[in-house]
């Protein structure tokens, strides 16, 4: 099926008993929080630090992500590639603005199709602890401040996001691969100060 890592054993969860998937899951969970906390709360973003993902705790994001659980990508890419479509995500990706799938929208124009709107910059800094954070859950000790930038960069060219976003989020995950975590944490923190919260374009990349 195109799009899908076939490298990746899909099947793994089935070797892991019904304790080690739920206990797995819900403490791959609380390390993602804990990591995107601390990225967060680096970027003065305490508030979003503290609720972040709060929705993978419903019956809709939980029941599936335990059962698909294997511990080394997410349960999500098993449930889509099994029965071709991952309701957990679907959830999750309607109620979390950090992710930037959220923000597409149906444009009317003379050839109507989806397109990415503007990201509040608030959203998009915390969109980089979490991508930072996943991958620190999923990598464990193989983790490199470059793999945020590996991930994305492997699926850039055929997502839906706005430019001026886009550009923002590369430029710190770029800071992060080059720099570290923290050069790229302190990188947003500028950025948000720069707007105080207003209207951004893909300059502030510059100017920060």
């Amino acid at each position: 099926m195109p799009g899908f890592d076939e490298g990746r054993d899909y099947y793994a969860f089935k070797k892991l008993s019904f304790s080690k998937r739920l206990f797995g899951h819900i403490g791959t969970v609380l390390t993602h929080k804990k990591h995107v906390r601390h990225g967060c709360f680096k970027m003065g973003l305490y508030m979003q630090g503290i609720f972040h993902d709060m929705s993978k705790f419903s019956p809709t994001e939980f029941i599936p992500s335990v059962k698909y659980y294997s511990g080394t990508f997410s349960p999500n890419a098993t449930d889509r590639k099994l029965t071709g479509v991952s309701t957990s995500w679907l959830h999750h990706k309607g109620r979390n603005k950090h992710h930037f799938e959220y923000w597409t929208d149906y444009m009317p124009e003379a050839m109507p199709h989806i397109a990415g709107c503007r990201m509040p910059l608030k959203y998009v800094a915390e969109m980089v602890a979490d991508r930072y954070a996943a991958c620190v859950a999923y990598n464990g000790d193989k983790y490199t401040c470059s793999d945020a930038w590996n991930y994305y960069s492997k699926g850039r060219d055929h997502i839906i996001i706005d430019d001026d976003t886009r550009a923002v989020l590369e430029a710190a995950l770029i800071k992060m691969r080059d720099e570290g975590e923290d050069a790229a944490f302190a990188y947003m923190k500028r950025m948000l100060k720069i707007t105080k919260g207003r209207d951004y374009d893909a300059s502030i990349t510059k100017k920060a």
